[in-house]
């Protein structure tokens, strides 16, 4: 039966473009009612840090509760919470630090219900007939395409309507979000909650991630690659487009050519990926997602190479999260797979507040150029560990190959 795994892709779908509807609509509201970029920044950071905390300590309760019960009191409380600020902001006016308080609450509640979303997959999957490659890159796909439309068409409604009717819309999204859930998707038990054990519970997950070398040495990866994107996005390609191509819209161009293939490339490994030799596969995928998108510019190849580059390293990249998907919940027993997926998450987004300031100091010091250089290098070193470190042999055993 897939009715139940299709809910689950919808869902995040709904809710994935929520967000990005809020991350775009939030700072256009704060630079509207405060005209000062150091207070968007930091409500940028009110945004991102609750995140960190919330997928490392949050993750437990999702046990607890169950995969679906958590999903939905999650998608639930952070509709109220986003619907609430248009609500003042619109009525009786919305201080800032009120503002803060909501933006902060607000990502700390949506993110168990991510996790919760995500624990799900491999469940339903089986439940409907699906492989689990195949679920991997079906639920990663729907995340890439709902981040891709998300943007512009947030793009399109702040100018329509304007930044605080905008968050009306990503309140719904996550109402409709918990509705599909609690509607089509089977219940699940919580684990049995013994009194005093939260913070043993929480070092379970910790250790078991910890004991698994092949998963720790993988989130090691995403942790130092995502501090680069992060520096990447929010600073290099912005001092690219406006120093080196002397057009913002190269920052939006090179920005999609990237989300285009990601989402190209995983359809493509949702098909093929069961017949692909997996360490050989993520190591080159890994390397050619970082590398040449950022040597290109490096090297201050033309625009239009440069846009290739992008979009044969989204292509790339693509293939990353499926199989680090197969790996986890090959791995991962059920009873801990929360808190573990939670503890990977924190680690993934502990590194990206990191990211923007590194590349703005170093850019400072050296130059862009020499800066492009520095992640090129970087990228290059951390794709290393695939095809020498001895404990990612194990990833052909978890995600063996099948012939035709």
């Amino acid at each position: 039966m897939r009715r139940p795994f299709i809910i689950l892709l919808a869902a995040n779908a709904v809710s994935v473009t929520g967000n990005m509807l809020s991350v775009l609509a939030v700072p256009w509201l704060v630079l509207d009612t405060t005209g000062s970029a150091a207070l968007t920044g930091l409500a940028a950071f009110a945004t991102a840090f609750p995140m960190i905390v919330s997928a490392a300590f949050g993750a437990t309760i999702v046990d607890w509760m169950g995969f679906r019960g958590a999903s939905v009191l999650s998608d639930v409380a952070s509709g109220v919470l986003v619907l609430t600020i248009p609500v003042l902001s619109l009525t009786i006016g919305l201080s800032y630090p009120a503002l803060l308080l909501l933006l902060f609450v607000r990502w700390l509640a949506a993110t168990p219900g991510e996790t919760a979303r995500k624990a799900m997959l491999p469940d339903l999957a089986e439940l409907g007939g699906v492989r689990i490659e195949r679920a991997t890159a079906a639920y990663d796909g729907i995340y890439r395409g709902a981040t891709m439309v998300g943007g512009p068409l947030a793009g399109v409604l702040i100018l329509w309507i304007g930044p605080s009717a905008l968050l009306f819309f990503d309140g719904f999204t996550f109402l409709l979000s918990a509705a599909l859930v609690g509607g089509g998707i089977p219940g699940s038990r919580g684990r049995v909650r013994e009194a005093g054990r939260y913070l043993g519970d929480l070092r379970d997950g910790l250790t078991f991630l910890w004991r698994d070398r092949l998963q720790t040495s993988a989130t090691a990866m995403i942790v130092v690659t995502n501090m680069l994107d992060t520096g990447m996005t929010q600073v290099l390609l912005v001092l690219y487009a406006r120093d080196v191509a002397g057009d913002p819209r190269a920052f939006g161009l090179l920005t999609g050519a990237l989300g285009a293939g990601a989402v190209a490339g995983t359809i493509v490994y949702g098909a093929a990926g069961r017949r692909l030799p997996p360490r050989l596969t993520f190591g080159w995928c890994f390397l050619v997602a970082g590398v040449p998108r950022v040597l290109v510019l490096a090297l201050g190849a033309p625009f239009p190479v440069a846009l290739a580059a992008a979009a044969l390293s989204g292509f790339a990249a693509g293939a990353i999260n499926p199989i680090l998907g197969v790996l986890q919940f090959d791995r991962i027993p059920a009873e801990l797979r929360a808190r573990v997926l939670g503890a990977i998450t924190a680690a993934a987004y502990a590194g990206m507040p990191i990211g923007g300031l590194l590349a703005g100091s170093l850019t400072e010091l050296t130059g862009l150029t020499v800066t492009l250089f520095a992640f090129t290098s970087v990228y290059l070193v951390v794709s290393v560990p695939p095809f020498v470190v001895r404990a990612w042999r194990e990833l052909d055993q978890s995600c063996p190959a099948h012939p035709p």
